[in-house]
């Protein structure tokens, strides 16, 4: 067995023996912390439930086909295959969505041809931005999502474009 697999359980055993030393309620600390997240995900879930209702919403009506069509010339002006246009514009809505459409283009052309490799690019260099913001923007005072959502996206798109330029000399 892998000595990494034994770091986990160590560190319990080293948190629960520090605890003990400090004299520290460990059930108590732990119902007290529980007592202080309920709060926490009430003001969050109408965020998380309307992000992942509009992005099936997106994803089932058509849309997302229909701008991956239209984006697609800009796409491959810009260095990134076609077939991963979808990708492109789900992942900053969908994790699974992106997963499912991940798992098609390797499929389709295999996980080591340039396609492939631009694909898991685009995967691992973008991130779920609206899950994200509304799992940080629920607790926050100022709601000002503007500008922080487009730097994101953009972000985004920019490592894309890199990580597919560079999956051309690698």
């Amino acid at each position: 067995m892998n000595w990494v697999a034994y770091i986990i359980p160590l560190l319990f055993v080293a948190l629960f023996s520090y605890a003990l030393v400090k004299k520290v309620k460990l059930y108590d600390a732990f119902t007290d912390g529980v007592k202080e997240a309920v709060p926490l995900i009430l003001s969050v879930f109408p965020y998380l439930a309307a992000i992942l209702i509009l992005s099936s919403l997106f994803e089932a009506s058509g849309l997302a086909k229909l701008l991956s069509d239209f984006f697609a010339p800009f796409f491959r002006f810009l260095g990134i295959p076609p077939e991963i246009s979808s990708l492109v514009l789900i992942k900053p809505f969908s994790g699974s969505g992106s997963t499912a459409l991940l798992s098609e283009i390797f499929a389709s052309y295999g996980p080591d041809s340039y396609i492939g490799r631009c694909a898991a690019v685009a995967y691992g260099s973008s991130e779920t931005v609206f899950y994200i913001s509304a799992v940080y923007f629920a607790g926050a005072k100022k709601k000002k999502l503007a500008r922080p959502i487009a730097v994101a996206l953009i972000a985004n798109f920019l490592g894309v474009v890199f990580g597919c330029f560079l999956c051309r000399f690698l």
